[in-house]
C-alpha cells in the first residue's frame, strides 16, 4: 500500500476522533499504520488509554480500503473475531465499536457470543454471521464443534485477543492458541493482534500469541503514557500485636463509609465471592440509607443481576458496587472515581488493574484505598506502592504441553467435521504450547482418542473416536453431545443453581455448601436472605426470608498467594525497617507489633534466615520464614518434613501463610543435628516432592481438573449433574490406575508437571532454596508464640474448626500470650 493511501485512511480515522472531540494518540496511529501494512502484533498501553480503538479503527479502515465504493454494504460475512476473557468487557467493546462503526459509515453488524447468549440468537448468528463477533475462547471452541464451522469462519481476516496477559497464564490461553492455529489453516493471511497491559515477561507473551508469525510480520506498539496511581492505606486505630488473617477487615468498615459518600461512585474489590457477600451485607447493615444505590457483582450471581449492575454503574445510578475479579478488566465505568481494595491482592499487576477502574480515561488519576484484613498486610501496601513506582511486574507463566486441552480440542474437531491427523499435527506444532510435542506423543494422543489409554482400553466408554476415510470422527451422538456439554477449561467444584419457587434464577453456589444445609435453613446470597425449601434435580429451591443468618456460601480456591514481585517488595520493606530506613507510614504504624517480635525473637536482616522453635500444649512448633508466598511455602514445608522424617521417625502437621510455614510435631527435635544447609538442597527436588504425601495429594486434586478437561470424567447433563463426591471418586480411581499401571501416561505426567510449575512454582522454589542456603541461619527459641508465628498457627487451626470455635480459641490464645 502506498504512503499516500495509508495517510488518507489514517486521516479518516483522525477525523472520526475529532468528531468525538478526541485526539488520536501516537500509539493508536502507529497501530493503524502497522495493521494497514499487513502486520500482526501486540498493543501495550495502560488502562483507559483507548486500546480498543487502536485496533477496531484499523480493521474498519482496511475494510474501507478493500471496498472503496461499497464499504457500507451489509452481510459481508464474519470479518473480525474479538476474543475477551470476561463477559462484562464484551458489552463495553460492543458499545465502543458500534459507535465507531456508525461514525465511519460502515453497515457492520456487531454481536456478542458467550455462555449467556440465547439459543435463538446463536442460531441467527450461525445463519447470518455478523461482521464482528465478540466472544470467548470457550464459545469459539463450541462453534468449532458444529458442522459447517469452516464455512462460518471462511471470511475472517483478523483475530484480536483482548487482555491477552489475563489469558496467557491459563489453559484458556492454550484454547486461544488452538483457535488461532485452526483459523491459520483456513486463512493464509490471517492477522493476529493482542492487547495487553504491561507484564514482566512481555516478550514471551508476544512469542506465545504470535508463534506462527515471522519476525518481519510482527509489530509491537507501546504507548508512551504513564498512568498516575495514588495508593492510600487505611490504618486501624489500634494495632493488635497478635494479628491473624481476617482479624481486621470489617472492623475498619467505619473508615470505608466516608469514602463511599465522598466519591461519585466507588468500586469495592474483594478477593473472593464469599467476602463480596459479607461486605455487601455489612455495608447495608451499617448504613441502610445506601439501599438501592449500592449493589454487588460476582460470577455466581445471575446474568440479569450482573447486567443491571453494569448498566446502573455506567449510567452513574450507583454509589458503590462490591465486586470481585468479575469487574477487574478493562471495563470503562467512567463515573467511578475511587477504588477500595479489601485485603491484599497479592500481586502488583492485579492491584494496578483494579486501580485502573477509576480514572478510566486518558490523563485521569486512579485513586485506590488499601484496607488490610491482617495487620502485616500494611507492609504489603507499602510494598505495592514501591513496586508500582519502580514498574516491577509479575511474569505470566504460559502453559506448555497441556495434553488435556489438546485432547478436548481434537474431540471438538472430531464431533464436527472430523480431522486429518497430519494436517492438524502440522498446525498445532506451530503453537507455543505444543511446539515440543514429538510424533510418538502425538500417536499416543490419537490412540487415546480411539482406544482409550493403555490401562483403560477394555472399557468402551473411553473409545470415543473412529477412523473413517482417513478422518478421525465421532459418530456416536451421545458421545458428541456429552463432549459439547464439557467444552471449556474453567474448572470448579460442582455448582448448583439457586432458584425461587417461581423458577427465577438467583445464581449458583457450590454443591458442597448446599449439602451442609437442611430445608428451613437460612443463608445470605446475592444480596438476599434466602430460606432453603428443597433440593430437586441439582437445583436449590428457595424463598425470601426475613430471618437473620450469618451463613454465606464459601467457594473453593479462594486463597491466593503472594507473587514473586510482591514477595521481593515485601522483604525489602522489612529490611528497611530493620535497618532503620523506613519512611512508609503503614510500616511505622506496625511498631508495637514489630517491637514485640524483636523482644520475643527477631526480624531477619537481608542475609539472615529466621527459624523459631518453641513448645506449647499442642506440641513442638518449628517455624521458618522465607516470606515467599503460601504456595511456595506449602511445597517447602512438605519437602522439609519429608527430609527430616528420613533422619528420625517423626510426623508433622503443616501450616503456612504468605510469610512462613510451621511444622508441628509431638516429638522434640535436636535442631543442632536436624537443621543444616543440606536440608534445603535442590538436588532431587522434584523426586522428593513427589514422594511426599502432600505432593501426591496435590497431584490427585490437580488430576481431577485434568480428567474433566480431557473428558476422562463427565460432569453430567443440565439438570442431571453428577454429585461432587462421585466426580472425586471417579477421578481418584483413574489417578490410582495410572499411578499403579501406567505411570508414563501423558495426562498423569502432565498432572505432576502442573503441580510443580503452577502450584508449587518449582523454578521459584529452587531460587528460594538456593537463597536460603546462602543466608545465615538464626535459630530463635522464644518461650511463646511470636507475632510472626501466631497467624500461621491460626491458619492451621482454621482448617479444623468452625468460625465460632476458632474465634473463641484465638481469644484464649491471645490472653495467654499477653500474660
Amino acid at each position: 500500500m502506498g504512503i499516500r493511501e495509508e495517510n488518507k485512511l489514517i486521516y479518516l480515522g483522525e477525523q472520526w476522533f475529532q468528531s468525538q472531540k478526541w485526539t488520536a494518540f501516537p500509539f493508536q496511529k502507529n497501530t493503524w499504520s502497522a495493521y494497514l501494512n499487513g502486520k500482526s502484533g501486540l498493543v501495550n498501553a495502560p488502562t483507559g488509554s483507548g486500546k480498543t480503538y487502536s485496533l477496531f479503527i484499523a480493521a474498519a479502515l482496511e475494510f474501507i480500503r478493500q471496498n472503496p465504493t461499497d464499504f457500507d454494504k451489509e452481510k459481508n460475512g464474519l470479518q473480525l473475531i474479538w476474543i475477551t476473557p470476561i463477559r462484562a468487557l464484551a458489552k463495553e467493546i460492543h458499545g465502543s465499536c458500534s459507535r465507531a462503526t456508525r461514525g465511519l459509515g460502515l453497515n457492520w453488524n456487531i454481536e456478542i457470543r458467550s455462555g449467556d447468549t440465547t439459543a435463538t440468537n446463536r442460531a441467527k448468528q450461525w445463519k447470518n454471521p455478523p461482521e464482528m463477533l465478540i466472544t470467548t475462547p470457550e464459545s469459539l471452541h463450541v462453534m468449532m464443534a458444529t458442522k459447517g464451522y469452516k464455512k462460518f469462519f471462511s471470511n475472517v481476516k483478523t483475530i484480536v485477543v483482548d487482555e491477552w496477559h489475563e489469558l496467557l497464564g491459563s489453559k484458556r490461553g492454550v484454547q486461544t492458541e488452538l483457535v488461532i492455529s485452526c483459523l491459520n489453516g483456513l486463512q493464509k493471511n490471517l492477522k493476529v493482534w493482542g492487547i495487553s497491559a504491561t507484564i514482566g515477561n512481555m516478550q514471551e507473551a508476544i512469542d506465545v500469541l504470535l508463534c506462527s508469525k515471522e519476525d518481519n510480520e510482527i509489530a509491537v506498539i507501546k504507548a508512551n503514557i504513564n498512568k498516575d496511581i495514588e495508593v492510600k492505606c487505611l490504618i486501624p486505630d489500634e494495632i493488635e500485636r497478635y494479628p491473624w488473617s481476617g482479624h481486621l477487615g470489617l472492623k475498619m468498615l467505619p473508615q470505608v463509609l466516608p469514602i463511599i459518600h465522598k466519591s461519585g461512585s466507588t468500586l469495592i474489590f474483594t478477593n473472593t465471592r464469599a467476602q463480596c457477600d459479607i461486605w455487601y451485607q455489612s455495608i447495608l447493615h451499617a448504613d441502610p440509607d445506601l439501599a438501592g444505590i449500592i449493589a454487588m457483582h460476582h460470577g455466581s450471581v445471575s446474568k440479569n443481576l450482573r447486567e443491571w449492575v453494569e448498566e446502573a454503574l455506567y449510567d452513574g445510578r450507583l454509589k458503590a458496587v462490591v465486586c470481585t475479579s468479575s469487574l477487574d478488566l478493562g471495563v470503562d465505568f467512567r463515573p467511578v472515581e475511587t477504588i477500595v481494595q479489601i485485603g491484599s491482592p497479592k500481586g502488583v499487576s492485579r492491584f494496578i488493574q483494579r486501580a485502573g477502574r477509576s480514572g478510566h480515561q486518558p490523563g485521569a488519576k486512579s485513586v485506590i484505598h488499601f484496607l488490610p484484613t491482617h495487620a502485616i498486610e500494611m507492609v504489603e501496601c507499602a510494598a505495592l506502592r514501591s513496586a508500582i513506582k519502580s514498574k516491577e511486574l509479575e511474569d505470566r507463566v504460559p502453559y506448555i504441553r497441556s495434553f488435556d486441552v489438546l485432547i478436548q480440542y481434537l474431540m471438538t474437531l472430531a464431533v464436527s467435521e472430523g480431522f486429518d491427523q497430519k494436517v492438524v499435527y502440522n498446525q498445532i506444532i506451530k503453537t507455543y504450547c505444543y511446539s515440543s510435542i514429538s510424533e510418538d506423543e502425538w500417536l499416543q494422543i490419537l490412540n487415546f482418542l480411539v482406544h482409550g489409554s493403555q490401562s483403560l482400553q477394555a472399557y468402551d466408554e473411553y473409545q470415543k473416536v473412529e477412523i473413517e476415510d482417513g478422518l478421525y470422527i465421532v459418530k456416536n451422538r451421545r458421545i458428541a453431545q456429552r463432549h459439547k456439554m464439557s467444552i471449556g477449561t474453567i474448572v470448579s467444584d460442582a455448582m448448583m443453581d439457586v432458584r425461587f419457587l417461581s423458577g427465577k434464577r438467583v445464581g449458583s453456589v457450590e454443591e458442597v455448601f448446599i449439602a451442609q444445609l437442611s430445608p428451613g435453613d437460612v443463608f445470605w446470597f446475592a444480596g438476599r436472605c434466602l430460606e432453603l425449601i428443597r433440593v430437586k434435580d441439582m437445583i436449590a429451591q428457595v424463598k425470601a426470608s426475613k430471618k437473620k443468618s450469618k451463613r454465606i456460601p464459601s467457594y473453593m480456591g479462594g486463597r491466593i498467594s503472594l507473587s514473586s514481585m510482591m514477595s521481593k517488595a515485601l522483604r525489602e520493606k522489612l529490611y528497611e525497617y530493620v535497618d532503620g530506613k523506613t519512611k512508609d507510614k503503614e510500616v511505622l504504624a506496625l511498631k508495637p507489633l514489630f517491637d514485640l517480635q524483636e523482644e520475643r525473637s527477631l526480624i531477619p536482616k537481608k542475609d539472615e534466615f529466621l527459624i523459631e522453635y518453641f513448645e506449647s500444649d499442642e506440641g513442638y512448633h518449628l517455624l521458618m520464614y522465607p516470606f515467599e508466598g503460601r504456595y511456595v511455602h506449602e511445597g517447602i514445608a512438605a519437602l522439609i518434613a519429608e527430609r527430616i522424617s528420613r533422619q528420625m521417625p517423626i510426623s508433622f502437621s503443616l501450616g503456612m501463610n504468605d510469610y512462613g510455614f510451621e511444622l508441628l510435631s509431638d516429638k522434640k527435635i535436636n535442631l543442632d543435628v536436624v537443621i543444616h544447609k543440606g536440608l534445603f538442597d535442590t538436588k532431587d527436588l522434584s523426586i522428593d516432592i513427589q514422594s511426599t504425601i502432600n505432593g501426591v495429594e496435590m497431584a490427585r486434586r490437580q488430576f481431577r481438573d485434568v480428567a474433566r478437561i480431557s473428558g476422562l470424567i463427565f460432569q453430567g447433563f443440565p439438570g442431571k449433574r453428577k454429585k461432587n463426591r462421585h466426580l472425586q471418586s471417579s477421578s481418584q480411581l483413574i489417578f490410582n490406575v495410572f499411578k499403579d499401571y501406567e505411570p508414563d501416561s501423558l495426562l498423569y505426567q502432565q498432572t505432576f508437571d502442573e503441580v510443580m510449575t503452577f502450584q508449587l512454582e518449582e523454578a521459584r522454589m529452587r531460587n528460594v532454596l538456593d537463597k536460603i542456603r546462602s543466608q545465615h541461619f538464626i535459630i530463635s527459641r522464644p518461650e511463646k508464640a511470636t507475632p510472626f508465628s501466631f497467624p500461621i498457627i491460626v491458619d492451621r487451626l482454621r482448617e479444623k474448626m468452625s468460625s465460632e470455635k476458632l474465634t473463641d480459641r484465638i481469644a484464649k490464645m491471645t490472653l495467654e500470650l499477653e500474660k
